[in-house]
């Protein structure tokens, strides 16, 4: 499928904001690929498609990691996580995506993994701070990313950790084991 053919689908699927939204990812992503060595077609591929079912009803998307073997522990986490799973499955089957590579950058945009990918990182962190964010916090994370997108994903991951344990909310624990093999990559590397 044609990238502007690609766009068209997304926009649909979101209100206006949250393709200004994406069209800010999309934007970062290919500036932190450029800044890091990734390649920039791929990260803007999957920044394109990251948040397509964002705005899906919520049975939809627990239907869709229900039956197709998804990770069924999302269910008992917070909705939030759920779009990034149903995304990638959409993205492969819907719209023919098979690359991989770009299938789990939209896959793991929300919680991270262990051993993430250069295009996981990218992704993930220009959903963290693509322009229209704004966040306690979001200024540190954009002068992070000027460097290390280690480190700027550990900081992204704090903010969101401490907007969770705020908010009384459980915590994915992918999220947690993402951060400390971010941590431990950094340690690796000084």
């Amino acid at each position: 499928m044609k990238r502007e053919d690609l766009m068209a689908a997304v926009k649909e699927q979101m209100p206006e904001r949250r393709w200004q939204h994406t069209l800010g990812v999309m934007e970062t992503s290919v500036m932190l690929a450029e800044r890091f060595g990734g390649d920039a077609v791929k990260a803007d591929v999957a920044a394109i498609l990251h948040d397509y079912c964002k705005y899906w009803p919520t049975g939809e998307q627990a239907k869709i990691i229900r039956e197709n073997d998804l990770p069924q522990d999302l269910l008992v986490f917070d909705k939030e996580l759920w779009h990034s799973h149903a995304g990638a499955f959409i993205a492969k089957t819907q719209f023919g995506i098979d690359d991989e590579e770009i299938l789990d950058a939209i896959r793991y945009h929300t919680s991270g993994r262990e051993q993430m990918t250069l295009l996981d990182k990218i992704v993930c962190l220009a959903d963290y701070m693509e322009p229209g964010r704004d966040f306690p916090g979001v200024e540190t994370i954009r002068e992070l990313a000027k460097t290390s997108l280690e480190r700027a994903l550990i900081a992204g991951f704090d903010s969101t950790i401490n907007f969770l344990i705020s908010k009384g909310k459980r915590i994915y624990p992918l999220t947690i084991l993402t951060r400390n093999d971010l941590l431990e990559q950094i340690q690796l590397h000084t």
